[in-house]
């Protein structure tokens, strides 16, 4: 299985209301040093609405500037729609929300 296959997998098994990293991710998938090409697979997301990439932000806790399917305003609307808080500083608590599936 490729590299965007495995990360496809992964993201595919955040559950709603929780959220991982880039860098989380490109762990759980095997190549920890690898978050940029997490990034560009999922904006690769071949299966929109099924690989629930809006879930994946970076460390900070922040969204994408780039989100691929609507912009960063829609990420947000997106996570917020499935619990997920954010802090007037645009960012959430990846303590809270990180899903520990590692």
């Amino acid at each position: 299985m490729g590299f965007f296959e495995r990360v496809y997998n992964v993201v595919m098994k955040i559950p709603r209301g929780k959220v991982l990293s880039y860098g989380d991710v490109a762990r759980l998938a095997g190549s920890p040093r690898s978050s940029r090409q997490v990034g560009w697979a999922l904006h690769c997301n071949p299966r929109p609405g099924e690989i629930p990439c809006h879930r994946v932000l970076f460390k900070d806790g922040s969204v994408s500037s780039g989100f691929a399917f609507g912009g960063p305003h829609v990420q947000r609307a997106m996570l917020e729609a499935e619990g997920v808080k954010f802090g007037e500083d645009g960012k959430t608590d990846m303590k809270k929300y990180r899903w520990e599936a590692m």
